[in-house]
């Protein structure tokens, strides 16, 4: 028995010193192989969250040593952003948040995923911060009485955020509250030089970034510090789906507004010709899009009316003599409801000179084409029995006054009447038509009243 308690005893604390290799093994170098590496350019919203995801996901499934974030971004959405942190927070494999290349920014949104990277890493010539959150209507409501409250307790809840997150990977709190809360930006060296700093180091680029991470020791979230292992690593990029390289591409609010004009324009030249097919699928399809975009991008309703309004002004303008009064406020209500309709996130906009030469645009094609529908309806017949009138033909028979003969027009033989006497074989115009029976005169009568004339 003894014998047997001190092999058991012995087999576990075998187990035991295993298994603590094991772990610090683990913690000094996390799964060899490949440094995964993502770049993303562009506004943070829910496609943009949802690659992130996927990337951290395949960096966790392949044992990756290290998973790096090449950032370069305006902001975006907060909900968005606050999904991309947790899944940083929560990953296996140590996330580096890179801003690069030398030019490039990480604002507002690109901040706070900054902030929360287990190695946030700049290049030079690159800032990061203006971290300040906006309402729904893309404004930051500063000094309308109506609002501020809401817009303090929004900046106070992302400065809370900011300060949670620097605090957990000993970066400069203050300065990230700042960031919000005054709208504070820093440079690469402004960033670094700060007392504790808001980043752990500058790098010209991902080569000179994986050196610089070679052997260095990071805290992970939850308090596990770890030693990277970097070195002579095999660089596997990752890049967006086509279907999320599509969707990302029309969430972008100058696409979007550029989906909705197409849309409704299409609708409204299907509208007056129908039956043109093309311009209703592309309308449509347009639309569907621009709706998509804006499930993901917050938008004023308000605005939407007032583009809606303005294109309907516009074709009232042709239908109705307004003088130009119609036209020039569909313009206007144009204008206004697109420069309102896509919100502006921070640091993204709709550019207005697009607003002003699109709204011109619609304009102009919708008071075109309505003006060529006006004249057409004002032509004369081409078929049908109203395009006779005018017409020259030869009488088959004789004709007199309040009775019936036969002409030929068009090759066709039809009963005619005339208020003048017409001799059989003499050239004849057709001046109306009454059911079957065509009313005619002597052409050469109608020269002589178009000479008296």
């Amino acid at each position: 028995m003894r014998s047997t308690t001190f092999a058991i005893g012995l087999a576990l604390a075998g187990i035991v010193v295993t298994m603590a290799w094991a772990t610090r093994v683990s913690a000094q170098a996390p799964a060899a192989g490949t440094v995964l590496v993502a770049e993303y350019d562009g506004i943070v919203h829910p496609i943009s969250a949802e690659f992130f995801e996927d990337f951290i996901s395949r960096a966790d499934t392949s044992g990756a040593a290290v998973a790096v974030l090449i950032l370069r971004t305006p902001g975006g959405l907060l909900e968005s952003t606050r999904t991309m942190v947790s899944r940083m927070i929560a990953a296996r494999t140590p996330v580096v948040v890179f801003v690069a290349p030398s030019g490039s920014r990480a604002a507002s949104a690109g901040f706070i995923l900054t902030l929360a990277a287990d190695v946030a890493a700049m290049a030079p010539g690159t800032h990061i911060g203006a971290a300040h959150p906006v309402s729904a209507s893309g404004q930051d409501d500063r000094g309308e009485p109506g609002n501020s409250t809401m817009s303090d307790k929004a900046a106070s809840d992302t400065a809370a955020y900011a300060r949670t997150l620097a605090a957990a990977r000993n970066r400069n709190v203050e300065l990230a509250a700042e960031a919000v809360l005054n709208s504070r930006a820093f440079t690469e060296q402004e960033a670094l030089a700060a007392k504790p700093p808001l980043i752990d180091l500058v790098a010209a680029d991902l080569p000179a970034l994986l050196a610089a991470l070679d052997g260095r020791r990071v805290t992970r979230f939850d308090g596990r510090a770890i030693t990277l292992q970097t070195r002579n690593l095999a660089i596997e990029r990752v890049s967006m789906t086509r279907r999320q390289q599509l969707l990302s591409a029309i969430a972008h609010p100058q696409i979007a507004y550029m989906l909705l004009s197409l849309g409704m324009l299409g609708l409204v030249v299907e509208l007056w010709n129908p039956g043109a097919i093309a311009p209703a699928v592309i309308g449509g399809i347009s639309l569907l899009l621009a709706f998509f975009a804006f499930q993901i991008l917050p938008i004023n309703v308000t605005g939407v009316l007032l583009v809606v309004l303005g294109v309907g002004l516009l074709v009232m303008e042709v239908m109705v003599p307004s003088f130009g009064v119609l036209g020039v406020g569909g313009i206007i209500a144009l204008v206004v409801g697109s420069v309102m309709v896509t919100t502006e996130l921070p640091g993204v906009r709709v550019n207005y000179g697009l607003i002003v030469a699109t709204a011109l645009a619609i304009a102009v094609i919708v008071l075109g084409l309505g003006r060529l529908a006006m004249r057409a309806q004002q032509l004369a017949p081409v078929t049908g029995a109203a395009a006779l009138v005018g017409k020259h033909g030869r009488a088959l028979t004789d004709i007199v006054p309040r009775d019936t003969g036969q002409v030929g027009v068009h090759g066709e033989i039809w009963r005619a009447t005339s208020e003048r006497p017409i001799a059989r074989g003499a050239p004849v115009r057709v001046v109306g038509i009454e059911g079957l029976t065509l009313g005619v005169e002597p052409l050469e009568a109608a020269a002589e009243e178009g000479d008296a004339t």
